[in-house]
């Protein structure tokens, strides 16, 4: 198997909800739901591959307060290597409405001071080589972010292939946004998106056609992943094959973080050198698994 591991935004969630209408200013609302846990794109795709048991590395930051030491203890011995920056802990709120979507505010915390010095010195400290690299949190972790060039160099030089999930840029998809986004294209293996997320970085709001365009900026072997909710995933093979997988029929309980467990699904079954179609049915399970469980359950069933 291959090595895995995901480097970017870990930080504590508080989520509430289900909350319909938006309250009035001034008002307060009182809801059925609420949970303080582990969050971030990375924490949640390590998360669970830690709870399936799978071989991982995970390499982040905190900040220098409470919420820190609870993210450090919630990652036991694989948060060893972590940098503890001297901010508060960023800390995201997650409001959920009965339709299934959410609403975020997201303290600036520890998150913008992640660089690629400190990124370094965790890589350097495991052997990676030949191994998949989930690159996370893109527009939260600002100073690493700039120096994405390096963190290819340094995945080049070790022979490890770079999955990227941007996530969802705080001030929208301008054209700037867009340039940043794109240029990183040509040093990934792999990009997962979601079916908004390839529309806007594309231009493009026909998903076959996004997709064909975003994996046309990418380096030969390139392989483009949309994340389609409940409609499952579809994948852009190297050769330009169309792979498809349905999620399955669950009762969703809570949506926030599904992509992130996809991830963790999909990129699994790559490291396990099964195929592209298996790769996107093992990660639709896991994530229809953990969307539809409270508390959440990481569950690969037979499949694993």
């Amino acid at each position: 198997m291959r090595r895995l591991a995901v480097i970017g935004n870990v930080n504590v969630d508080l989520i509430m909800g289900p909350a319909e209408p938006w309250p009035a200013p001034g008002t307060e609302i009182v809801v059925e739901h609420d949970e303080l846990r582990i969050g971030g794109a990375a924490g949640n795709t390590a998360l669970a591959w830690a709870a399936l048991g799978v071989p991982h590395e995970i390499f982040a930051t905190v900040g220098s307060d409470a919420f820190g030491r609870w993210l450090i203890e919630g990652f036991g011995d694989r948060s060893r290597r972590w940098i503890v920056e001297d901010a508060a802990t960023t800390v995201s709120v997650g409001i959920t409405h009965p339709s299934g979507e959410r609403t975020f505010f997201t303290s600036r915390g520890h998150l913008p001071d992640f660089s690629f010095a400190s990124a370094k010195r965790m890589l350097e400290a495991v052997d990676l080589s030949g191994g998949i690299l989930l690159i996370c949190g893109s527009f939260l972790t600002g100073h690493l972010t700039e120096d994405y060039p390096r963190l290819f160099d340094w995945a080049d030089a070790k022979g490890v292939d770079v999955a990227l999930d941007t996530g969802w840029p705080l001030m929208g998809w301008t054209d700037a946004v867009r340039a940043q986004a794109l240029s990183w294209l040509p040093r990934c293996r792999f990009l997962l998106l979601n079916e908004i997320e390839a529309a806007s970085l594309s231009g493009i709001s026909d998903r076959d056609e996004a997709g064909v365009a975003l994996r046309a900026r990418m380096a030969e072997g390139g392989i483009v992943v949309t994340k389609l909710g409940p409609d499952g995933a579809r994948a852009l093979g190297a050769g330009g094959e169309v792979h498809q997988a349905p999620a399955p029929a669950v009762e969703v309980v809570d949506t926030i973080g599904a992509g992130d467990v996809f991830n963790a699904g999909f990129l699994l079954a790559i490291a396990e050198r099964r195929g592209l179609t298996e790769a996107l049915v093992l990660g639709t399970r896991l994530a229809s698994r953990a969307v539809s469980t409270l508390p959440r359950v990481y569950d690969l069933g037979d499949d694993r």
